[in-house]
C-alpha cells in the first residue's frame, strides 16, 4: 500500500506513480525506467545512456535520500549492477513490494521547485520558485489558485524575484519560460481531473540547456 501521510486519511504515492500521474497532464519528466533486479536495470542503464541515477522505488517509500536509497552518476554497467543490488538490499519488509528506478543522471547549475497544495480556506494552489542551494536563503515563490491559465502561468514567473536566474547564467541559456509555464498548467490541470490529489511536490526542476525538467515527483492523495 502506498505510504501513510501525516494529513489524516491521505497516503503518498511512490515516485514513479506519482510521475505517471503528473506526466499525463503535461509535466515534462526525465526519462527514466523500472526494473525488478540488477540485470534489468543495467539494461535499462543500456538504454538511457550513462550516467544514470538509481533510486529504491515503492508504494512506502517516500523519503529516499533520508535512508540513504539514491546513487548517483552511476558510469558504467558495473556500477549500476553493484547499486541496484545495494538497494534492493536496504529494501524492509515494511517497504512492501520495489523496485530499482533508473534514470538519466541530469546536470544544470540551477534547479527550480514547482508544486500543488491545499490551502484549508482557499483550496489547491500551485506555484513555482527558485530551488537548489538558494531556496531557503531566497524563499523565492509565486502562487496562484487553481486552476491557471497560461497568462496565470507567465505571471508567476515574472514575480520571481531572482529574475538573473531564469536568464543566461553560467554559459547556459536563459529558462525557456514556454516549458516552465507548461509545468505549472500541467501541475494545474492534474489537479482539475483529479480530485483527490491533496498535493505535488516537483524537487527539484534541473533546467537543463535552459529546459526545465522534474527528475522528482512527490504525490499525495486522498485515500
Amino acid at each position: 500500500m502506498p505510504t501513510a501521510s501525516p494529513i489524516s486519511g491521505s497516503i503518498t504515492l511512490s515516485e514513479a506513480d506519482s510521475k505517471a500521474l503528473l506526466g499525463r497532464f503535461g509535466v515534462p519528466l526525465a526519462g527514466e525506467r523500472l526494473a525488478d533486479d540488477p540485470d534489468a536495470a543495467v539494461v535499462a542503464a543500456d538504454e538511457l545512456g550513462y550516467p544514470v541515477v538509481a533510486k529504491l522505488n515503492g508504494e512506502r517509500i517516500a523519503h529516499k535520500t533520508e535512508r540513504g536509497l539514491v546513487r548517483l552518476n552511476l558510469a558504467d554497467a558495473d556500477a549500476v549492477r553493484t547499486a541496484a543490488t545495494d538497494l534492493l538490499g536496504a529494501a524492509t519488509a515494511a517497504d512492501g513490494q520495489v523496485q530499482v528506478l533508473v534514470a538519466p543522471m541530469l546536470r544544470g547549475n540551477r534547479e527550480l521547485i514547482a508544486g500543488l497544495s491545499k490551502d484549508p480556506q482557499f483550496g489547491m494552489t500551485v506555484m513555482v520558485g527558485i530551488g537548489g542551494i538558494f531556496a531557503e536563503a531566497l524563499a523565492d515563490v509565486a502562487i496562484r489558485l487553481v486552476p491557471i491559465e497560461r497568462v496565470d502561468a507567465e505571471e508567476m514567473i515574472d514575480e520571481l524575484r531572482t529574475q538573473a536566474l531564469l536568464g543566461p547564467f553560467r554559459g547556459e541559456p536563459a529558462v525557456d519560460r514556454t516549458q516552465l509555464a507548461d509545468v505549472l498548467l500541467g501541475l494545474s490541470r492534474a489537479a482539475v481531473a483529479t480530485p483527490e490529489l491533496v498535493s505535488a511536490d516537483l524537487n527539484p526542476l534541473i533546467v537543463v540547456d535552459g529546459l526545465p525538467i522534474a527528475v522528482d515527483a512527490l504525490v499525495e492523495v486522498q485515500a
